[in-house]
Formats: structure tokens, C-alpha cells, sequence
């Protein structure tokens, strides 16, 4: 088919063209019909004078949202809003009128625009420009990570055991055994490192069963994970995530930052780097809930930062040295996974952080214990049983180097970047506790 989209017409003025697209609105008057007809790329206006002709019968029929394609001639009109551009129509067809009323509307709040995603999408340009910078965004992170010489994998997302502690997996059936949808794709990246793959990166599906009804949960999203092998420290892991991290901003920025700042009102800023770095201490201390002295396995009580504490260290920070961005680290040991690397003279402290970024945690990572008579313990000590993940611990046995890497969550990435207030307007067809369709 040749077909000319809506933002190229004007370099086509006074040629015949055939576009194709949507009927965003109607305006059938007496006289003068006029339609406006909506493509990926804009919007242009049909104008046509009554005649009495199948042409006029063919744009009355029609209603908004139907598939039309139309062929015409590209007149300038100086009068008309839409670029100074009309269409003056030869032939029009309708591919599939719409029914009508549609159901949707302006008024219509989030759960229902979700029923009918497909529309809400179609018609609001700045929900499709979600996607174009999610493309933007893995284009960009690729290219870092092939730079950085990272080999790109594909994990299974079927599992015998959990790739976690074993809370929050989904079952399914496996030909009359249970399964588990994989709640990351953490024990394959560490097996790709044995292997001797010395960077690993993917871009896949991870699935948590939390039953969480906030703005940035979901049981179903995209993770970004990097395992490296040969680490010094955590530091390596850290170093490369804000470097892959500016590299993307910077991508996003050159290609769609007025749009972004036209439709959401957000501002991409390219960070620098280094980030800063505060310990879990520090972190609670600033947040006004803990002691920067106090013991983490004690003390205050508090281990972690609930998400008014990742607002309020984000805001000191930002304040402080102008980053949006911060690595939280030294967690301890009782709320990180027993692969978790414990620094040396630290027990109760592992070699993890967390990645706020205006106040919301966007990443997980740590250097992996890679000894092997240390993650039995340490799985011990979380009372696991090794049988089950005996094909993980394996691993370790023959020579595994030390190695770290991070998750990222692609959705919560795009919320923050464009300013989203929920992860549902990040994600094409949102998973929650109370969603499965469409």
C-alpha cells in the first residue's frame, strides 16, 4: 500500500495522496463537511464541500474512531490550526466504522480507561509516547551494555523452585508437577557466570505474586538485569548502572524531551556521575527514622526505608548536592537474599544497595557471595534447604569468580522519568492482584 502518514503532507502541497488512520472528530455541517483524521503522527483536517455526491454520503456515514482510509489532494490553508494543511478528498473509505457511542470519554477515570486500553491508547498522543521512549529506552541500554561487553540472554521464566525465598511465586501446573513463573532471573544470571559468559544482560518478563495495591506495584513488569563477573566490589556493579543510566537519559533527552516536557510537564534532566552514596544508617538518619550510629540487625528497629523515608532521603539529597539520584547501601543481612555478599568485619551488613531516584526505589543489587561453603551456611541461616536449588549451589563448586550485578524495573524507570503518577500509565496492559484482562 502506498500511504503517506500525516506528518509528511507538507512536503507533498498540491500532490493526490492516500492517508490512512482514525476519525478523531466530526463536524458535518450544512454545507461543508469536515473531519479530522488522526495517524501516529498527527492529525490533519478533511474538508469537503456538499455536492450531493457518494463522497458526501460516504463522510456522513462515518462515525469517530472508525478505520477510514481516504485519498485526496494536500491544499495549504492558512486558516485552518492543524499545521496550515487540508486534505481535499477524492475517495473515501471506511476499513471498520466504529460503534458508536464509544465507551470511553474524557470523564472516564483509570480503571475504566484500563478496560479499554486499547482506546485510550489510540486516542492520546502522550499515552502513545510512553512507548516511544520505552523503545528509546532498551535501544539505549543495549547499546551500553553491548558497549560495556555484555552478552545478551534469555532466561526461563518457567522454573522447577523459586528463584527467591519462595514467597511471592505464582504456581502453575507442569505436566503433573508444580511449576513457578520466575520472580527474577537471578539464579540464571549467576549460572551464565559459571558458565564463563563474563557479562550478562537481559531485558525479559519477571512475575511477583504480591498482593499490593499501590501506585508502583505489579505482578507483571519488565525487568533490566546485568550480572559482571570479576568485580572488586559492589563499586564496579553501582559504577556501571549510572554510567548505563546517563548514556539512556542522554538518548531519551536528544530524541523526545520537548514532547516529553509538551505532553507531561516533566523536564529530562541528563544526571551526572558519580551518584551519591549514603549507607541504610545515614539514609535513616536523614529520613528522621533511624540513627546513623545504630546497629541495622538492632538499634532503632528499622531495616529498610519505607517509601515516605525513600521521599524524604531523596529530597535531602537533591537539596544537598542537586542529584535526583542516590545509591542506598549496607543493608542487612536479615532482609537480603542469602546470596547477598557480606563485607568483611560486617555479618549483619551485606555488599547490596538500593537506587532511589525522586524518591522511589528503581533497583536492587549486590556483589553475590560466589564461595561456596558460605551460601550453605548463609542458606542455612535463612532456614533453606539446598536440595531443591542443588542445581544453583552447583554452581559454586567448580570455580565460580566473584560477581554482582542488579534488577531494574522498566516500569517504574518510565514512571519517574516521565513524571507518571501511577506504573499503570507506564505499562501497556497493566497486571495487578485485581487485573488478568484485557
Amino acid at each position: 500500500m502506498i500511504r503517506t502518514t500525516v506528518d509528511g503532507l507538507r512536503g507533498q502541497i498540491g500532490e493526490t495522496v492516500t492517508i490512512a488512520g482514525w476519525v478523531q472528530a466530526l463536524r458535518l455541517q450544512r454545507a461543508m463537511q469536515f473531519v479530522i483524521v488522526r495517524d501516529h503522527t498527527g492529525t490533519v483536517q478533511v474538508t469537503h464541500r456538499r455536492d450531493g455526491s457518494a463522497l458526501e454520503r460516504a463522510l456522513d456515514e462515518l462515525t469517530v474512531e472508525s478505520a477510514v482510509r481516504i485519498t485526496g489532494r494536500v491544499a495549504a490553508n492558512p486558516v485552518v490550526s492543524l499545521g496550515g494543511l487540508e486534505l481535499v478528498p477524492e475517495t473515501v473509505t471506511a476499513e471498520n466504522l466504529a460503534a458508536a457511542p464509544l465507551p470511553i470519554d474524557a470523564r472516564t477515570g483509570p480503571e475504566g480507561r484500563l478496560d479499554w486500553r486499547f482506546l485510550d491508547v489510540r486516542r492520546r498522543p502522550a499515552a502513545r509516547l510512553v512507548f516511544k521512549v520505552q523503545t528509546t529506552v532498551e535501544r539505549a541500554m543495549r547499546e551500553f551494555a553491548y558497549a560495556e561487553g555484555c552478552t545478551e540472554l534469555h532466561t526461563p521464566k518457567l522454573m522447577g523452585t523459586a528463584s527467591e525465598s519462595g514467597a511471592e511465586v505464582f504456581e502453575v501446573g507442569y505436566f503433573g508437577r508444580p511449576a513457578y513463573l520466575a520472580q527474577s532471573p537471578q539464579f540464571y544470571k549467576q549460572m551464565a557466570i559459571a558458565g564463563g559468559i563474563d557479562r550478562v544482560f537481559e531485558i525479559g518478563p519477571v512475575f511477583r505474586a504480591e498482593p499490593s495495591f499501590t501506585s508502583r506495584h505489579t505482578t507483571e513488569f519488565t525487568g533490566v538485569d546485568v550480572e559482571l563477573a570479576w568485580i572488586d566490589s559492589v563499586e564496579d556493579v553501582m559504577s556501571f548502572e549510572e554510567r548505563m543510566l546517563a548514556h539512556v537519559i542522554a538518548a531519551v533527552a536528544a530524541a523526545h524531551g520537548a514532547a516529553i516536557e509538551e505532553h507531561f510537564k516533566t523536564e529530562v534532566t541528563v544526571p551526572r556521575v558519580p551518584f551519591p552514596r549514603l549507607t541504610l544508617a545515614e539514609a535513616l538518619s536523614l529520613s528522621g527514622t533511624g540513627s546513623a550510629s545504630s546497629d541495622r540487625s538492632g538499634g532503632s528497629g528499622r531495616e529498610d526505608l519505607d517509601p515516605a523515608g525513600e521521599r524524604a532521603v531523596s529530597a535531602r539529597v537533591r537539596a544537598e548536592t542537586g542529584h535526583e539520584f542516590a545509591f542506598v547501601t549496607e543493608y542487612p543481612a536479615s532482609v537480603r537474599p542469602f546470596y547477598h555478599r557480606r563485607p568483611s568485619g560486617k555479618p549483619t551488613l551485606t555488599a547490596s544497595f538500593d537506587l532511589l531516584w525522586k524518591g522511589l526505589e528503581i533497583t536492587t543489587g549486590a556483589q553475590r557471595e560466589h564461595r561456596y561453603d558460605v551460601l550453605l551456611a548463609q542458606a542455612a541461616e535463612k532456614g533453606l534447604s539446598p536440595e531443591p536449588m542443588r542445581w544453583y549451589l552447583d554452581c559454586f563448586r567448580y570455580g565460580c569468580p566473584p560477581h554482582g550485578g542488579f534488577g531494574l524495573g522498566l516500569g517504574r524507570l518510565l514512571m519517574v522519568l516521565l513524571g507518571l503518577d501511577s506504573i499503570r500509565d507506564a505499562t501497556f496492559l497493566f497486571r495487578g492482584p485485581n487485573r488478568l484482562v484485557p
